[in-house]
């Protein structure tokens, strides 16, 4: 019966690892990017930035608008994102990356999102 359980464990554990390397579409990825901008307890934005089709907006940080003129190099918005204190020591922004509000993933649906606007 031993032997058993292990197969079946193996099995669930593959369907489980293929099942979760299904890659997600551009869109995908920056639609949930979007979900984590607009949440309170995540992204939180659009508490201080201005962006197209975001409800009362703030403007303590910079618009939103053409992310890939102002970063073309995706890494430089990421790292961006993650610790802007490496540019900016008095920034008001939370480092997304550094303090772990983010996970790693959900840094990256972030930057797919931000590099959309």
């Amino acid at each position: 019966m031993p032997k058993l359980k292990l197969i079946f464990t193996a099995v669930a554990l593959l369907c489980s690892v293929s099942l979760g390397a299904a890659e997600l579409t551009l869109e995908e990825r920056i639609a949930k990017g979007y979900d984590l901008a607009v949440d309170r307890n995540a992204g939180n934005c659009f508490s201080c930035h201005m962006a197209e089709g975001a409800e009362q907006p703030g403007n303590s940080g910079p618009a939103l608008i053409m992310m890939q003129l102002r970063y073309p190099d995706r890494n430089q918005l990421k790292a961006q994102i993650a610790d802007p204190r490496v540019r900016n020591p008095n920034t008001n922004m939370p480092p997304y990356g550094a303090h772990y509000i983010l996970t790693d993933q959900e840094l990256e649906w972030m930057v797919d999102f931000v590099h959309s606007l």
